[in-house]
């Protein structure tokens, strides 16, 4: 390798484009490596807690009406709440013209872990409030604790958010698409 190409080679592996290349062609770097704002990070949070929400609530309503008990209580409301989470990135995704491959990659990219974390700390918070899996739909006790363990997992999920977007992962990914 020449030294001249060398110290091309460096300067782009470090985001500073020869002159020749088109930057809007390299957008992708555009979000490696920038700082991601709390704003950010709590409204990407927010988008991913409302489908968790949705997912969370209707799992746990349906099963605490059915009566079920606690694990298959939480594994309804996991699996709507993945299923809720991905339809919201999803469905914005398919009206700005992604195809259907290419918005279940993105979806994938920007929520899994976001929906891992949240799922784990909001289903925790349920299972760790006595009585909580097991109060009825009328209860103050199961929907205190609910609207708690939203409220865990928004706090929980939001600086972790924020690192991820910094890295130009999780939901900077879909960030284009929302304009």
């Amino acid at each position: 390798m020449t030294e001249q190409h060398h110290h091309d080679q460096m300067e782009h592996e470090h985001g500073e484009h020869p002159p020749t290349l088109d930057h809007a062609a390299h957008s992708h770097h555009s979000a490696v490596g920038t700082k991601a704002s709390w704003r950010t990070a709590a409204s990407a949070t927010l988008h991913c807690l409302t489908g968790c929400a949705i997912g969370e609530v209707l799992g746990l309503v349906i099963s605490t009406a059915l009566g079920w008990t606690t694990g298959p209580s939480v594994a309804l409301a996991v699996v709507l709440a993945f299923f809720f989470g991905y339809l919201l990135t999803l469905l914005p995704l398919r009206r700005a013209g992604v195809g259907w491959a290419g918005a279940i990659k993105l979806a994938l990219a920007a929520d899994t872990v976001s929906i891992i974390v949240m799922e784990i700390v909001d289903n925790g918070v349920m299972i760790a409030i006595p009585g909580a899996m097991a109060a009825t739909l009328t209860s103050a006790l199961f929907w205190g604790a609910l609207a708690l363990s939203l409220l865990v997992a928004f706090l929980v999920t939001t600086p972790i958010n924020k690192w991820i977007i910094g890295k130009g992962k999780g939901h900077a990914v879909v960030h284009a698409y929302h304009h």
